[in-house]
C-alpha cells in the first residue's frame, strides 16, 4: 500500500526522505512525491512513475534544501495515477501540506460541503479533500494544527495514516492513524515518520507505533505527545527498541530482494523455531500457546482467516491441525469471512495469519471474531504490528523483513509456526505418541539443511524456466499437504511473470482442467514419495497421454516419475507433513527465473502492494 515518510530535525531532509521512499518501494506504488520546507517556503515535486523518476525530476527543478520533509509513494484509489493526483497535496491557501495512506469514504459529501464554502480542488483525490477540511477547521474554530486535525478526523469515515505540516508552525508535524500503520522514529533532536521502521533504521532504533485512533504532535526539542482522536485523552507513549538492522533491508549482493529472501529461508526457518523447539528435551515452548493451552486445545473448531499466500499457509495448517491435534479446522478468506455473517461461538478459536500484521481484511475479521466471543491467535512477522496488538495471543514468525512483494520466506515460516503449534496441542491432548512427537521435532530440526539442498537445484531450474518462459498458461497439481503448495506455486507465477496459472488438487484434474491440456500446456506436478504418490503417478500418466509437458517436483532418487516427466526437480525426502517446506522452494525459483527472463519487475510487480491496508 502507499508509503509515508517524514522528517524534522537538524539534517537535510531531502536525502533522508528520498532514501526512505526507496526503502518503501516494496509496498507497491504508481507515483511518488516530496514536499520540503526551507526558510518559510514549501517546495513540492511529484510525478507518476518510480522514485527514480521523482529523484531526476526533483533534482533538476527544485532546490532540495530544508530540514523538514514529507514524502509519499501512492497506490491509486481515488483518481488515476498521474502527476496531479500524486501526493503530497496542498490546502487552498498553500499553508498546509499532507501525505495520506488509506481511504476517506465520505470524501464526496465533505467535498460538496467545502465547495459551498469556496474551496476548489485540483485533483480527484480524497486526500485533497482532507487537507482542505483541516484548513477549514483552523479558519472556523481558530485552533492550532493538532486540534484541527483531531476535529477534522472526527468528521471522516474510513482508514488513514496521515502526516500534516503547516508552514506557519515550522517546528512540528502532526500524524494520525486509523487502520493504516504509522511509526515515529525518535532520534537526537530529530524525528522520523514512516509507514514502517525501514526508512529510519540507520538513524535510530527507537520507535513509537501509533495505535488505531491515535494522533501525535511531533515537535523539535520536545517529547512526542500522543492523544486519542475521539476523546482527546492523553496516551503514554511506549518506545519500542527495534530488532531490525540495515543489512536485513539491503540486497546483500543478490540481484533482487525476492531471490535474497528465497535463499534466506534456511535461516528464517531455524530462526522461527529457535528457542521454541528443543528436540533433545522433547519440548516445544510457545508462550502464546502455553498461556492458553486449555482454551485452544478444547476448541470446538479452529477457524483460520488470511489472504493470499497466508491463506495458502492456512490450508497447509488445516491438514496439520486435523492430522495431529484432531481439531476440526476451516480456512476462510478474510475478505469473505467479514461479510458473510459467519457463525462464530465462544468455543471457537480463530487463527489470523498475516506477514505484515496490517492486512485490512484480516484485521476486520479479527475484530468480528472478538465481538462474537472467539479466542483470537495471531501469526505475523512484523513486531508491533496491528494484528499482534489486536489479538488475544500469538506468535511471531521471525522471518526478518520481507521486501519482495511476492512472499517467499513468509510462507515457509508461517508453516513452521503453525506446525509447532499443532504438535504442541497434539502432545497436550495425547493425540500423538511420545516417540512420534520426538521424531517430528528431530525432522523439523533437519529442515533448514534440506532447504539448502533444495536450493542447489537453482541452476537446473533456470534451464527449465528458459524452456517455458513463453508459455501463456500453466497448471499446477498437488495432493494432500501439497495441494496448497500447488496453489502457492501458481500464485507466484501469476504475481511476478503475469503468466496465467491455476493450482488444482491433482484428483480434480479430470473434473474440468484436463480439457486444457495439450502439447502447449506446461503442467507442474508435485509428486513426492510421501503421501498419495501412486495416485499422482496416475495423474501424470493421464497428462502424458494428452501430450502435456510435465515438470515434476520429486523426492531425491525417484525413478518412476523420472521416466514419465519431461523435467524433474528433486527435493530431499522428509515426512509428509513437512514436504511443503521443501516442495515450495523449486516453485519459487521457477517463477522467479521466468519473470527475470521476461524482463519483469520481480520485486515490485505491477498493480500489487506488499501490505493491503485498505479494502
Amino acid at each position: 500500500m502507499c508509503g509515508i515518510v517524514g522528517y524534522i530535525g537538524h539534517r537535510d531532509a531531502y536525502p533522508v526522505v528520498l532514501k526512505g521512499l526507496q526503502r518503501l518501494e516494496y509496498r507497491g506504488y504508481d507515483s511518488a512525491g516530496i514536499a520540503l520546507f526551507d526558510e518559510g517556503e514549501l517546495k513540492l515535486c511529484k510525478t507518476k512513475g518510480k522514485v527514480s523518476d521523482l529523484k531526476e525530476k526533483m533534482e533538476s527543478t527544485v532546490d532540495t534544501s530544508g530540514h523538514v520533509g514529507l514524502g509519499h509513494t501512492r497506490w491509486a484509489t481515488h483518481g488515476e495515477p498521474n502527476d496531479l493526483n500524486s501526493h503530497p497535496h496542498y490546502s487552498n491557501s498553500g499553508d498546509l501540506v499532507i501525505i495520506h495512506n488509506g481511504i476517506i469514504e465520505n470524501y464526496d459529501s465533505l467535498k460538496k460541503e467545502l465547495k459551498t464554502r469556496g474551496y476548489t480542488f485540483k485533483s480527484e483525490t480524497d486526500t485533497e479533500v482532507l487537507v482542505n477540511l483541516i484548513e477549514d477547521v483552523i479558519r472556523k474554530e481558530d485552533v492550532k494544527l493538532g486540534k484541527a486535525v483531531q476535529i477534522a478526523l472526527n468528521q471522516t469515515v474510513g482508514a488513514y495514516a496521515i502526516a500534516v505540516f503547516d508552514k506557519k508552525k515550522p517546528d512540528e508535524i502532526v500524524v494520525a492513524r486509523l487502520g493504516s500503520p504509522l511509526a515515529i522514529g525518535i532520534g537526537e533532536d530529530e524525528f522520523f515518520v514512516a509507514s514502517d521502521a525501514s526508512p529510519f533504521i540507520e538513524f535510530t532504533n527507537n520507535a513509537i507505533y501509533l495505535e488505531d485512533g491515535e494522533m501525535a504532535v511531533v515537535r523539535r526539542n520536545k517529547q512526542v505527545k500522543i492523544r486519542k482522536i475521539k476523546d482527546d485523552s492523553l496516551v503514554d507513549p511506549y518506545v519500542h527498541e527495534l530488532q531490525m538492522n540495515l543489512e536485513q533491508i539491503e540486497k546483500g549482493g543478490f540481484e533482487h530482494f525476492m531471490l535474497k529472501e528465497i535463499y534466506e529461508q534456511p535461516d528464517a526457518i531455524s530462526d522461527t523455531y529457535r528457542g521454541r523447539m528443543l528436540p533433545d528435551k522433547g519440548i516445544i515452548r510457545m508462550a502464546g500457546v502455553d498461556d492458553n493451552i486449555e482454551r485452544i486445545s478444547n476448541a470446538r473448531r479452529i477457524l483460520i482467516v488470511a489472504c493470499g499466500t497466508s491463506w495458502h499457509a492456512g490450508l497447509v495448517a488445516e491438514y496439520i491441525f486435523e492430522d495431529f491435534a484432531r481439531i476440526p479446522v476451516e480456512v476462510e478468506y478474510a475478505s469473505e469471512f467479514r461479510y458473510r455473517n459467519p457463525v462464530i461461538s465462544e468455543n471457537d478459536v480463530v487463527i489470523a495469519i498475516s506477514q505484515s500484521g496490517e492486512t485490512a481484511d484480516t484485521m476486520a475479521a479479527i475484530k468480528l471474531a472478538k465481538e462474537k466471543g472467539a479466542f483470537v491467535f495471531g501469526v505475523c512477522n512484523v513486531v508491533g504490528s496491528s494484528i499482534s496488538r489486536e489479538t488475544h495471543a500469538g506468535a511471531y514468525t521471525h522471518a526478518g523483513p520481507e521486501i519482495g512483494v511476492a512472499s517467499t520466506k513468509a510462507f515457509t515460516t508461517q508453516i513452521t509456526v503453525l506446525t509447532l503449534m499443532a504438535l504442541k496441542l497434539a502432545k497436550h491432548k495425547g493425540t500423538i505418541s511420545t516417540s512420534d512427537f520426538q521424531f517430528y521435532l528431530q525432522e523439523m530440526e533437519r529442515i533448514p539443511e534440506k532447504v539448502k539442498l533444495a536450493l542447489n537445484s537453482d541452476e537446473h531450474i533456470q534451464k527449465v524456466a528458459d524452456i517455458y518462459k513463453e508459455a501463456t498458461n500453466c497448471l499446477y497439481l498437488g495432493r494432500g499437504y501439497n495441494f496448497p503448495v500447488a496453489l502457492e506455486g501458481a500464485l507466484k507465477l501469476k504475481e511476478i511473470s503475469y503468466i496465467h496459472a491455476e493450482g488444482y488438487p491433482a484428483a480434480e484434474m479430470k473434473h474440468g482442467p484436463i480439457a486444457l491440456i495439450d502439447e502447449q500446456m506446461p503442467v507442474v506436478v508435485i509428486a513426492t514419495k510421501k503421501g498419495h504418490y501412486e495416485k499422482v503417478v496416475s495423474n501424470i500418466q493421464e497428462i502424458k497421454s494428452r501430450k502435456g509437458k510435465i515438470i515434476a517436483v520429486v523426492t531425491d532418487g525417484d525413478i518412476e516419475v523420472r521416466e514419465l516427466a519431461d523435467h524433474i526437480i528433486e527435493v530431499p525426502e522428509t515426512i509428509e507433513s513437512l514436504t511443503p517446506l521443501l516442495t515450495t522452494i523449486p516453485l519459487q525459483l521457477l517463477s522467479y527465473h521466468i519473470a527475470v527472463m521476461l524482463g519483469k519487475n520481480v520485486d515490485q510487480p505491477r498493480n500489487l502492494a506488499k501490505s493491503v491496508t485498505v479494502e
